[in-house]
């Protein structure tokens, strides 16, 4: 058995659903314009260059959550699937997967993107597992906190989560005849380095760069 492993914004997605989920709740009116727009595309400049401050970026975007019921924000949620997310599924990342999936690859998407935006989308691939930032939520109230929970899946952390997450399914990296892990970005290279078949999809220059460099795959989805 193989283990194949995607990231989503900007390799299996062309685009960032992170970045879609804020400019989708500002045409809502959701959040001011002025001043989430302004902050949205800092942070998504930050992460290009590699200089995201995790904690910060998490506390602006888990924070519309929290000021919503979940009734609100699975209707929108809905939404933002049809008019930013659906457009930005290309044909060729979808027989990516169900090429791992037909082959009885154990299958999942590693993001720091929160599971709220992220779920419904990686469902829509038909992975099954799913590896996200956790935004906190208080259970009997139903909502979210506005918080994250546990390691952030960035950077390092991506490992640390798909090692907590082999492990509860009683595996580890030794389990796989093969693993594989799909990234544009060079904010990937730990988990990169990690897996026995790297491949740079569409990549940033820093990451197509090293990928040039180790010998890596290098493929495009677009």
């Amino acid at each position: 058995m193989n283990l194949a492993l995607f990231d989503l914004d900007n390799t299996l997605l062309a685009g960032d659903s992170d970045f879609e989920w804020m400019q989708f709740l500002i045409s809502r009116g959701v959040v001011d314009r002025d001043i989430q727009e302004a902050q949205n595309l800092e942070f998504y400049q930050h992460y290009q260059a590699g200089t995201l401050d995790i904690e910060a970026f998490l506390a602006f975007q888990l924070q519309p959550l929290a000021r919503h019921t979940r009734q609100e924000l699975d209707a929108w949620h809905r939404e933002y699937m049809a008019r930013h997310i659906h457009p930005i599924i290309g044909d060729a990342a979808r027989r990516l997967v169900a090429s791992h999936l037909a082959n009885g690859d154990l299958c999942a998407v590693v993001t720091a993107t929160n599971s709220f935006v992220t779920g419904p989308i990686v469902r829509e691939f038909g992975i099954p597992h799913l590896i996200a930032t956790i935004p906190a939520a208080d259970l009997a109230k139903g909502a979210f906190t506005g918080a994250p929970t546990g390691t952030p899946a960035f950077q390092s952390g991506k490992i640390v989560r798909v090692e907590q997450w082999l492990e509860s399914l009683g595996l580890w990296w030794g389990s796989f005849a093969e693993s594989i892990f799909y990234s544009d970005s060079h904010n990937d290279l730990p988990l990169l380095g990690k897996v026995s078949q790297p491949v740079a999809v569409d990549p940033d220059d820093t990451l197509r760069a090293h990928a040039g460099k180790m010998c890596w795959k290098i493929i495009t989805l677009r």
